[in-house]
């Protein structure tokens, strides 16, 4: 009998024409879901009949409660090498492998410059109105030659963002708790003293940071009331690392001129979220990772995972 593959959030319904399945299509039957399963509970019941699952990112947590409904589940493969939202304890517990895959950090890089740009340049105002018949020039675009670029965060991702805020004329400053001087010196960037005097001296901020204790909240209403009024923050990370209540204030208020944001507290995002009409806000629905060399990887990495494992030889094992 066929084993039985769900792969989850295919929004594009993209996963099994990106790759190809042929491998393992005599073994097992692929079945894509494009819309996202929001509670543990739906996710129990869609997935109650199915041996494995492919995951995008850290979209569902795979938590215990969840392993522990599912006892035909026997393989989890996640798009990436690292994954903070599976419990692989539980996983262990329940028999179940886990595999990951490659990742490029590029699409990454590209988006924080999309919407870096986007918001600088004004460029969804006046696209809107020039489509609508509206104002000929309402923005008066902020420039970024000779402007100060603050990084929180100077890792694969930061340090490329780096380059290309270096190639744009503009001063680059980066922090984080363990960066040193001789790595921000390789890079080529100012090392900020302090967290605060990078966000005091910015004008435009860009984090770069991987979540954990010490990162979660890292930008509240303190740290956001050092902003300059005309400056920008940028947000492809992950959205507990900016307290989004304190955004959304100072976005109302106009404390800051603007913020882009692809990552979100809930995701997809609620229909009346307040994210979704906030003043000053472009927002994208967590696209840094969204892009066809990407897609071609995770799933067809996905495909070699599933392989190995019939195979008996799992490749790319995580936890």
């Amino acid at each position: 009998m066929r084993l039985r593959c769900a792969v989850l959030d295919d929004f594009q319904d993209i996963a099994t024409t990106v790759a190809d399945w042929s491998a393992v299509q005599d073994r097992v039957e692929v079945v894509s879901f494009t819309e996202h399963f929001a509670t543990e509970d739906e996710l129990a019941v869609a997935l109650a009949d199915f041996d494995i699952a492919v995951t995008l990112r850290e979209r569902i947590p795979f938590r215990a409660g969840l392993l522990d409904r599912l006892p035909r589940m026997k393989l989890l493969v996640a798009s990436g090498m690292r994954n903070s939202v599976i419990d692989y304890t539980a996983a262990e517990r329940n028999g179940v492998t886990v595999c990951g895959t490659t990742s490029s950090s590029t699409p990454p890089v590209e988006l924080t410059w999309a919407l870096l740009l986007g918001l600088a340049r004004g460029i969804v105002t006046e696209n809107n109105a020039l489509r609508a018949g509206g104002p000929w020039q309402s923005t008066v675009g902020a420039d970024l030659h000779g402007r100060r670029l603050g990084l929180l965060g100077l890792g694969k991702i930061g340090s490329r963002v780096a380059q290309v805020g270096l190639a744009f004329g503009m001063e680059v400053t980066a922090w984080s708790e363990n960066l040193t001087k001789e790595r921000a010196d390789e890079a080529g960037v100012h090392l900020a003293p302090s967290k605060e005097e990078l966000l005091r001296g910015s004008d435009f901020v860009s984090v770069h940071l991987v979540l954990g204790e010490r990162t979660r909240g890292l930008l509240g209403a303190p740290e956001l009331a050092l902003l300059k009024p005309t400056a920008y923050v940028v947000n492809t990370s992950r959205s507990a690392i900016v307290d989004q209540d304190a955004l959304l204030a100072a976005l109302h208020e106009g404390r800051i001129a603007g913020a882009g944001v692809d990552v979100f507290d809930i995701e997809p995002l609620p229909g009346d979220h307040p994210m979704r009409t906030a003043p000053r806000l472009l927002a994208t629905p967590h696209l840094g990772y969204v892009s066809h060399g990407n897609y071609r990887t995770y799933y067809g990495q996905a495909v070699e995972d599933v392989e190995a494992y019939l195979a008996g030889n799992p490749v790319r094992r995580l936890g």
